[in-house]
């Protein structure tokens, strides 16, 4: 009786302390699951239990496939009003949801809960194999699932499996066709909101993901990650034919053709679609992007917004130490390198470093002995240095 009595009295402090209050008895009865743990409702598919009703019948639609929920815009369909109501959000552009620290918005209270960590750098669940640490218990279990090898999300179309249901998601959309999410300023169309936001930085000139080492700015965190093994000389990827190691999987991948024979087109592989269907332009030779001053024909928008400076004469990325200007960023970033005395590429025959990859490649020919420039009138190569023997086609 005594054991009883505790744990009543254990139940209504912690109600107490919560404070919640409801227009109705049968709210606050919910509601006291939340502090008892009690989840009386079971699917009798999976065993999963639910503290409401209701919240059954949703989980269940994951069984059954029923999404009755259609989004009037773009066709989506979801198994409850709150998701449609959420997603809705990416057609309308609202983002109720504001950091009051960075101003960042979001769609999702979730997705602001998960941003403000950010600047706690509070990570709160840790995984007991690896120590990597989440911001979410839903990330923590998601990541256990790369330890585990566990997949539980199948494509009913191709029999591929996933960790994740969301990537099943996208995955779906090869089969289906379907890019929901459409940019408004070129007309592409991607699979998911975040290939469209990355897409956009294109436009806008947005890179917020700047290397701490060099000033190098990058579109995407795993760019930048990428980028980042330049410095680290970390090459994680190895051929398990030769030993040879590269800082890309893609880059691997190129390298086993050399074992393999295999030479799909060109070779060249890319992270997404979109980077490959403009790197295609160049075997098909198709420019969409003209000039109206001078008719140049461009393969990508960027390339024909950076031309258009020629015409313009706007320069406006500017020298904060010399006033130099710039049509390019990238222009910008090589030149600070001769304030800095930043030479970040080396040559690890005889240590001579440099501002610029294209000036290492340059002198990497020395050492090689490539002379891939032959005139093309007689083959030679007339104009000779009077004190190393080296020939060029130019004085």
């Amino acid at each position: 009786l005594l054991n009883v009595f505790q744990k009543t009295l254990k139940l209504l402090l912690s109600i107490l302390q919560c404070g919640n209050a409801f227009t109705t008895a049968g709210c606050l009865k919910r509601h006291h699951r939340i502090h008892t743990g009690e989840k009386p409702y079971e699917c009798d598919q999976c065993g999963k239990t639910f503290t409401q009703m209701n919240v059954l019948k949703h989980h269940q639609r994951i069984h059954t496939g029923g999404k009755p929920y259609e989004c009037d815009q773009c066709g989506s369909t979801f198994t409850t009003g709150s998701y449609l109501k959420i997603h809705q959000r990416i057609h309308t552009g609202e983002r109720p949801y504001e950091c009051h620290q960075c101003g960042n918005a979001f769609i999702r209270a979730s997705e602001l809960k998960r941003h403000q960590h950010i600047h706690t750098g509070e990570r709160p669940f840790v995984c007991g194999q690896c120590v990597k640490a989440f911001t979410t218990a839903g990330s923590l279990k998601r990541h256990h699932r790369i330890h585990t090898g566990e997949k539980p999300y199948e494509c009913d179309q191709c029999g591929k499996t996933f960790t994740h249901m969301n990537v099943l998601k996208h995955h779906q959309r090869i089969h289906t066709g379907g890019k929901p999410y459409e940019c408004d300023q070129c007309g592409s169309a991607f699979t998911t909101g975040s290939y469209l936001k990355i897409h956009q930085r294109i436009h806008t000139g947005e890179r917020p993901f700047v290397c701490g080492q060099c000033v190098k700015a990058f579109t995407t965190a795993s760019h930048l990650k990428i980028h980042q093994r330049i410095h680290t000389g970390e090459k994680p990827f190895e051929c398990d034919q030769c030993g040879k190691s590269f800082t890309q999987r893609n880059v691997l991948k190129r390298h086993q053709r050399i074992h393999t024979g295999e030479r799909p087109c060109c070779g060249k592989t890319f992270t997404h679609i979109y980077q490959c269907k403009t790197h295609l332009r160049i075997h098909s030779g198709e420019r969409p992007y003209e000039c109206e001053q001078c008719g140049k024909t461009f393969t990508q928008m960027n390339h024909l917004t950076t031309h258009l400076r020629i015409h313009s004469g706007e320069r406006p990325y500017e020298c904060e130490q010399c006033g130099k200007t710039f049509t390019q960023m990238n222009h910008l970033r090589t030149h600070l390198r001769s304030h800095s005395g930043e030479r970040p590429y080396d040559c690890k025959q005889c240590g001579k470093s440099f501002t610029e990859m294209h000036n290492l490649k340059r002198h990497l020919r020395i050492h090689s002995g490539e002379r891939p420039y032959d005139c093309k009138q007689c083959g030679k190569k007339p104009y000779q240095c009077r004190f190393c023997d080296r020939s060029f086609i130019t004085g």
